[in-house]
């Protein structure tokens, strides 16, 4: 199979708009790697089944009306396999300049073939897979960013219109750990992302055991109270707390270690039962590598469940071995135990069959003088300025808007590099918040462009993907998705430390 890219263009003149349901264009030209893949000039998606063909169809018609449409995976029936060719396409608009209208005069479908050909070898197909595969993640985990961003910058209104105490306080808690969820959801991300580009700097910060404990039981309620209850069974959870000091972490990930506790407790209880947190502290253990100055943080964890036999008990933590069967991945258990040992703890089980289980874990305690002068820290004060922001996805350019003028900036959003541009000739304004990845111009083109005509302003990289580095010659700042109201508060006063600010006005 030639892995060469597969090029189709149609045609777009219309006089009235198609229905949706069948393309206004016609087919005019198709590279030789379409024709052998896809199938001729005469039946461009003859090789597809009937939904890919529809949902082909569909992303022509949307590329009609002046959308871009990206990522769209379709199979093939080659004629030389007798299995389907995965294909991904991009189907891009194309369109007269801005000042002649917005008609869409042509459309260029691209299509990637996502398999190998049949002449590597072995090594390259592998090669070629786990390449595809990293391209493919990356992508997702950008979209998820972009999604995350538009739920914890609502969430963030929400919060900074000062109308939680209006609301029960069973919502307040559960509008607290939805954004919780959010943002250990894009920690997860990015560590995913730091895996895939060989990144593994974790970013590390004191933490309260107690009050992360707290917010894995309230983030995991619903399996250890609402579903138990309406199954007619009850689970108990006790605290017994001697509020420890500080540790340090990462917050995210020691959330994974206790929610996957608290899953497995509750699944070892099917008759309900009693989980208890225990936290205290001992003395530092000499023969882990930790300041023996300091004390150790140790945390008990123990169900009233059906317990383990010794063999399990002996495996628990092995990759891939489970109890649950074709419900479980055997990943849980291993994972919570890499991640104790990576903070420089440790974690044993103790059970018996009938007599419940109790995961004991340690972590060494934080730094006290570094800690309080942490928690001490003021938050700089925010400039108030003229701010254009530049990205292409509605949400999240709707999200960046009002989360900067609930902060008494003047904001002036646009959808694309060009606008971005074509705003800067006839306007003037302090700061640009630009999104990295967008079509035609990224974020890293734009700032170079912004760098060259106006270098005396700065600019901000708003990013899903962990690699900035193209764009850091010219940006001033770079903010990660998701991101947060005091995320932006904070960028704006590193690069416009001389701006008033409200305080000042």
């Amino acid at each position: 199979m030639n892995p060469e890219l597969l090029v189709a263009t149609w045609s777009c003149h219309q006089s009235k708009p198609a229905p949706r349901t069948t393309t206004p264009c016609t087919i005019l030209h198709c590279n030789e790697a379409w024709r052998h893949v896809m199938g001729p000039t005469r039946s461009p998606w003859g090789r597809l089944p009937d939904d890919d063909q529809q949902r082909a169809v569909g992303a022509l018609d949307e590329a009609a009306s002046g959308a871009l449409v990206t990522g769209l995976l379709v199979s093939a029936q080659a004629p030389s396999r007798d299995e389907p060719l995965p294909i991904l396409l991009n189907v891009i608009p194309v369109r007269h300049a801005p000042s002649e209208g917005t008609h869409i005069d042509a459309i260029t479908v691209t299509g990637e073939v996502l398999a190998e050909p049949s002449s590597w070898v072995p090594s390259q197909t592998k090669r070629h897979r786990m390449e595809t595969l990293g391209r493919m993640t990356m992508g997702v985990a950008h979209d998820l960013n972009n999604l995350l961003s538009g739920l914890m910058g609502h969430l963030e209104l929400v919060r900074e219109a000062n109308v939680l105490h209006h609301l029960p306080d069973d919502v307040q808690q559960s509008l607290k750990t939805v954004h919780r969820a959010a943002s250990d959801g894009a920690s997860l991300i990015q560590k995913l992302q730091r895996y895939i580009r060989d990144d593994t700097e974790m970013h590390i910060e004191p933490l309260d055991i107690e009050a992360l404990i707290d917010d894995c039981l309230m983030l995991t309620q619903p399996y250890w109270r609402n579903e138990p209850r309406r199954k007619g069974i009850r689970i108990e959870v006790e605290r017994d707390y001697v509020h420890p000091p500080l540790i340090k972490g990462v917050a995210s990930e020691l959330r994974e270690v206790f929610v996957n506790l608290i899953l497995n407790a509750v699944h070892a209880m099917p008759e309900g039962g009693t989980l208890r947190f225990t936290t205290y502290t001992t003395q530092a253990d000499a023969t882990r590598d930790t300041n023996a100055d300091n004390d150790v943080v140790g945390v008990k964890v123990a169900d009233s469940g059906v317990g383990m036999e010794p063999d399990v008990q002996a495996r628990i933590f092995e990759p891939l071995f489970t109890t649950k069967g074709e419900d479980g991945t055997g990943l849980g258990l291993s994972a919570t135990y890499s991640i104790v040992q990576e903070h420089n703890g440790t974690i044993r089980v103790d059970s018996a069959p009938g007599e419940g289980t109790t995961f004991t874990l340690l972590f060494p305690s934080a730094d006290r003088t570094a800690s309080d002068a942490s928690a001490d820290a003021d938050r700089p004060d925010t400039p108030q300025c003229h701010i254009l922001v530049v990205d292409d996805e509605a949400m999240v350019r709707r999200t960046i808007d009002k989360l900067l003028t609930h902060q008494g900036h003047t904001v002036h959003p646009v959808a694309s590099a060009q606008e971005a541009l074509d705003e800067l000739e006839g306007n003037t304004f302090d700061l640009v918040f630009t999104d990295f990845g967008m079509p035609e111009m990224n974020g890293a083109q734009l700032a170079e462009v912004v760098h060259d005509r106006h270098p005396e302003l700065a600019v901000v990289l708003l990013s899903g993907y962990t690699d900035t580095s193209p764009a850091l010659p010219h940006v001033d700042h770079v903010v990660s998705k998701p991101f947060t109201a005091n995320d932006l508060k904070a960028a704006i006063a590193t690069v416009l430390p001389d701006m008033p600010s409200p305080n000042d006005s």
